[in-house]
């Protein structure tokens, strides 16, 4: 999108840029380039987040029990964010995403096409120590080459106003939305996709099926460096500023939320090995920035086992997550989301 030109003399630059909170209307959709993902694309991930989630590494494993190479679900989840920031070129800051759920499970060699809808507005009260800002609330629905829904999820943005004139400002309703009455689904059923073969799993990796820890329990993570994040952002598709320009950041690059989300999966699964996949998101809310550099650790409280037909359980998790700096340790993430787990 075209937004300005520079008041040079002689030939004007064209500025390139996002929309600005004011110019979204609900209902307004916006498309971004589909995704083939790759073998390249997922080691390149991996490297960054050192997940061990056994199906997305093992092809192996993956074939016999889902029937091919399947796709590691957060780098679905990075890639379906990345093209939503079409929308959110301009972000200050990203509150929550809400409702996530896999209808299906992507593998490699499929195509991810992501499809962001404006659904709510609401402009922020004008503050002396910051520009006007607004937030959106928007809805991904990813498909696949097939047309197959992959995920639809809601999240919200902060974005920066032109003006600070308040609700009067274009692009705003007459009663502006709640962006906190967005996302809450009705409680997922849960199920094992038709074609996955779950006695193969504890066949193929031997001491697997013990269960997990009953609920209530507290596991207490290792730590883990944040690091290459613009690289995270640009093999995502990520166009949000803030990642990539400290300018555009008040002075210090932040990371990009899927990262700090990725390595708390990571955390999980070392500590959870027979985690199979991550089912849904029931919230996730960004309590703090990230920067480069920090180190992070987590909390993860366990939460309730349901047994699933087809074999299996769907496990409730929470992962409180906190970032550890010279001048102290500060809250980050808090991210209740729901696994499969073997038995």
């Amino acid at each position: 999108m075209v937004t300005a030109r520079d008041d040079e003399p002689g030939r004007s630059p064209v500025r390139f840029g996002g929309p600005f909170f004011d110019d979204l209307r609900k209902g307004q959709m916006f498309h971004s380039p589909s995704l083939t993902l790759t073998d390249g694309l997922a080691a390149a991930h991996q490297a960054v987040l050192g997940d061990r989630l056994r199906l997305p590494l093992d092809r192996v494993l993956a074939t016999a029990v889902t029937g091919g190479p399947l796709a590691h679900p957060g780098l679905v989840t990075d890639v379906a964010i990345g093209q939503s920031t079409v929308v959110t070129h301009r972000v200050r800051a990203n509150l929550f995403y809400r409702g996530l759920r896999f209808h299906r499970f992507a593998r490699i060699g499929d195509t991810l096409t992501t499809r962001t809808e404006v659904v709510g507005l609401k402009p922020n009260r004008n503050r002396d120590d910051r520009p006007p800002t607004g937030l959106a609330v928007l809805r991904m629905t990813t498909t696949d080459q097939h047309e197959q829904t992959v995920l639809d999820f809601h999240r919200c943005a902060m974005l920066p106003r032109r003006s600070g004139t308040g609700e009067g400002d274009p692009g705003t309703a007459d009663q502006p939305d709640d962006p906190a009455s967005f996302g809450h689904e009705p409680r997922s059923t849960w199920s094992v996709p038709d074609d996955w073969d779950l006695t193969a799993y504890p066949a193929l990796v031997p001491g697997t099926d013990e269960g997990a820890p009953t609920a209530g329990t507290v596991l207490r993570s290792g730590a883990d460096v944040v690091s290459s994040a613009p690289e995270l952002a640009r093999l995502t598709l990520n166009l949000a500023e803030v990642h990539h320009d400290h300018r555009a950041a008040g002075g210090r690059r932040l990371v990009y939320g899927g990262h700090t989300i990725g390595l708390a999966l990571a955390q999980a699964t070392r500590m959870l090995p027979s985690m199979l996949t991550v089912l849904g998101w029931q919230s996730c809310d960004h309590t703090g920035p990230v920067y480069e550099g920090d180190t992070v650790s987590s909390d993860v409280i366990i939460g309730e086992s349901t047994r699933l037909d087809g074999g299996g359980a769907a496990l409730e998790l929470r992962s409180l997550v906190r970032a550890h700096r010279s001048d102290g340790d500060v809250d980050v993430l808090d991210w209740a989301y729901t696994v499969l787990m073997p038995s």
